[in-house]
């Protein structure tokens, strides 16, 4: 087997060169296109993402949402500009590609982090509806506080124990959320039980009166007082009255001075607040107190004793 020489070889390697530089020299210009066109779109996507961050601005609060989506936006224009240069100098099999590379590694992205991206599209669609904001008060899956930041992943929540809860945002979308600063307002409900030998009435109107005393209470045409249940020693009933909230004095304050005016008021009227009382009942059915119990076991034990003491009257 005989191998080329070297004038054979340079001369292929000519040959070749030749070629390259005449395809060059013959899309030199569709180049030049697609390099205008890139930098075009660059600077579009540069001048459309200031513009949409503006916009995105005034609808999120949320500025991490704000980069994400102006940064997806730019990236967006930009990756079309060169998909659209690459397809003018005959590439239009790369650029095929290259949109069926993408989509299998966003596929395999979207899979391999899966609930990433799902915390990611919630806070996104809630950035949208905006069911809360920074500064209001929610209560979510067993969490009750103030709301400090909403972020792509998850919202934190200051407790009113102290603690920060950091929730992740597609458990406040898909479940049941309550958010006590939309109406500006809240219900407040105190229990209290008086005695069964007081009137429910009587004390529904002393503690109506009482109640809508208090310069914190709102809405005072729907403070009331109802009758919810008979108690082991005392008629159930259930205080509703509304406050201001949020707002001063603030739901515990509230409470507190509530109950203390309820109990004042109460006392006033002579309406006893029951401690428990537990009745016992004696006898096979009931019915029986403890002094019966007791005096018909000392007749029965004395009428033993009489019987053993004297046989012969029991024979006679």
């Amino acid at each position: 087997m005989e191998f080329p020489g070297i004038e054979t070889f340079w001369q292929l390697i000519n040959e070749k060169l030749q070629v390259w530089m005449e395809t060059g020299i013959k899309h030199l210009p569709n180049l030049a296109v697609a390099i205008v066109i890139a930098i075009a779109f660059g600077v579009v996507a540069k001048v459309i993402g200031k513009l949409s961050q503006r916009v995105l601005r005034r609808t999120f609060d949320s500025q991490q949402i704000v980069s994400l989506l102006t940064s997806i936006i730019r990236v967006a224009i930009a990756t079309a500009g060169i998909f659209i240069a690459l397809d003018f100098i005959g590439l239009r099999g790369t650029v095929t590609s290259l949109l069926a590379g993408a989509g299998i590694v966003g596929l395999a992205i979207g899979f391999a982090f899966q609930d990433i991206t799902e915390n990611f599209i919630a806070g996104i669609a809630m950035g949208v509806r905006k069911p809360f904001q920074i500064g209001d008060v929610i209560k979510a899956e067993g969490v009750f506080g103030t709301v400090e930041a909403i972020n792509l992943r998850n919202t934190h929540v200051m407790t009113f124990f102290g603690q920060r809860e950091i929730i992740p945002n597609k458990i406040l979308f898909r479940n049941i959320l309550t958010n006590y600063s939309v109406n500006g307002k809240r219900r407040l409900e105190v229990p209290v039980g008086i005695s069964y030998a007081d009137d429910p009435e009587q004390a529904a109107s002393v503690i109506t009166d009482a109640i809508n005393q208090l310069d914190f209470v709102v809405d005072k045409d729907e403070t009331g007082v109802f009758a919810a249940s008979f108690g082991d020693s005392s008629v159930n009933l259930l205080v509703w009255f509304w406050i201001d909230y949020p707002g001063e004095p603030g739901f515990m304050i509230a409470r507190h001075k509530a109950v203390v005016t309820i109990q004042k008021a109460l006392n006033e009227a002579d309406i006893l607040i029951p401690f428990p009382i537990r009745t016992l009942d004696f006898g096979a059915k009931g019915g029986e107190t403890l002094g019966q119990v007791i005096k018909d076991n000392n007749l029965s034990q004395y009428s033993d004793k009489t019987a053993d003491n004297n046989p012969d009257q029991l024979v006679g």
